[in-house]
């Protein structure tokens, strides 16, 4: 896809990159301005920090980033600097273990996310992006890193506010409740073709580390679902005793299930003996014909339930962005910017919508919601293409999750900015973490 920011000027692009931080600080500060002040301290998520965390580690991160390793400016608080460099990501059931008491007051982490920002605003609106002492600045590249880790804070910040007790949040008006929508679910048949993944190094595009090197793969005839499971189609798997059946579960998420009594998809709840759903600012009556969201575990219980699989990362890619002439499309519905008519994505909504409600999004192959309304989740272990380089300036973003235990997740959510809905972008989840917005669809394979 080409990056209309690399046709100006140096000076240009920097003010246009300038204020896209400034919007995308504006998304990090809306988010925290839904947190009561009372439960800045709580845990929403067991596995992540607490709230707290986050309200440092947005400008840690950019001062850590931009600050020191770009411009090589002195630090002016190093405990803050790395106490909120990095999030965790916990393996093998451990959980952290620190006490509220153990952070900051959110005051002192205040007047640091103050300094910061004014320390670097300073800096960068004098700064060269072709500075061959700056060399982290060319073509903008660490404010690029920059920008879209922030907005990638901006969609996980929102599944631990969507955790957070009802009582915990500053409640804004929820979206409209939803209608009954029919909607016809059915397997299109896919042919053989090449699938491109990945970013070319010349390409003169932003992308993180793993998304390089571009390469073509042969992906045979398969049929996939035109639209992703919904929550009335995941009902009937539990009906069924889906969560029940060992023979649905590979052992790893047998035992998480068994280990913490999972029994339902993590945003459904009972009341009164029906299943609701919780949105970000209340509980609904269960919305069948939205997707659900649900970890690979269940996803891929589901899909041997159905007599599928999951696609791995190439089936997705054929699908998403192929044509039936072998031609490739930037985005499933052509190569024009993605925009509202296209799909649920760049935080226009805090919830799914009904699958299928967007058709001017659909693929050549009549295949719906590829892009927004839930990450997809792929068969594909997350790992690197042919000829990966880590970033120098962050060596450990991709490289530290090639562990075989994570795996890949294509698309996009709600809560995805459009910058992020290129189709080399890679997201990537434990198996058995339920906190994301990750939908799936099946897949058959032909002969």
């Amino acid at each position: 896809m080409a990056d209309t920011l690399q046709a100006v000027t140096p000076s240009d692009l920097r003010q246009q990159l300038l204020a896209r931080l400034a919007h995308a600080r504006g998304q990090t500060d809306d988010l925290l301005q839904i947190v009561r002040p009372e439960v800045f301290y709580d845990r929403p998520i067991p596995e992540r920090h607490r709230i707290i965390f986050y309200l440092g580690h947005f400008e840690a991160f950019d001062w850590n980033l931009l600050g020191r390793q770009a411009l090589g400016l002195e630090s002016f608080h190093p405990e803050f600097d790395r106490l909120f460099a990095f999030g965790i990501d916990p393996m093998g059931g451990g959980l952290p273990n620190d006490d509220a008491s153990h952070w900051p007051a959110r005051a002192d982490i205040e007047r640091y996310n103050t300094r910061v920002r004014e320390t670097l605003d300073e800096h960068l609106s004098q700064v060269s992006l072709h500075d061959r002492h700056l060399p982290l600045f060319k073509d903008g590249l660490v404010l690029h890193a920059a920008i879209e880790h922030r907005l990638m804070h901006a969609e996980t910040f929102a599944y631990m506010l969507h955790q957070l007790p009802l009582e915990g949040k500053l409640l804004q008006l929820a979206d409209a409740a939803p209608l009954p929508r029919a909607v016809v679910s059915q397997m299109v048949s896919i042919p053989r073709g090449r699938a491109t993944l990945g970013l070319r190094h010349k390409s003169g595009e932003f992308g993180w580390d793993n998304e390089f090197e571009a390469h073509k793969v042969e992906v045979p005839e398969f049929e996939i679902d035109n639209v992703n499971v919904t929550n009335g189609r995941f009902l009937e798997f539990m009906r069924d005793g889906g969560y029940a059946n060992r023979d649905l579960w590979d052992e790893g998420g047998w035992d998480w299930k068994t280990k913490h009594s999972i029994a339902h998809p993590k945003l459904w709840t009972r009341q009164d003996g029906d299943w609701m759903l919780r949105t970000m600012f209340a509980d609904i009556p269960l919305p069948e014909d939205w997707p659900v969201y649900v970890s690979h575990a269940e996803a891929s219980a589901y899909a041997r339930w159905a007599g599928k699989t999951l696609p791995n990362e190439a089936q997705f890619h054929r699908a998403a962005y192929g044509t039936p002439e072998g031609t490739e499309r930037e985005f499933p519905w052509g190569d024009e910017p993605a925009d509202a008519q296209h799909g649920n994505f760049d935080f226009r909504h805090w919830d799914p919508v009904a699958v299928a409600t967007h058709p001017a999004g659909n693929s050549a192959f009549g295949v719906a919601d590829l892009v927004g309304n839930g990450w997809e989740w792929t068969s594909s272990v997350f790992q690197p293409f042919p000829g990966f380089e880590p970033f120098s300036f962050y060596p450990g973003y991709s490289a530290n999750f090639f562990d075989g235990k994570h795996f890949v997740a294509k698309g996009g959510s709600p809560r995805t900015a459009a910058c992020l809905l290129r189709r080399s972008f890679r997201n990537w989840f434990q198996p058995h973490y339920p906190y994301m917005y990750a939908t799936f669809r099946g897949v058959s394979n032909i002969g």
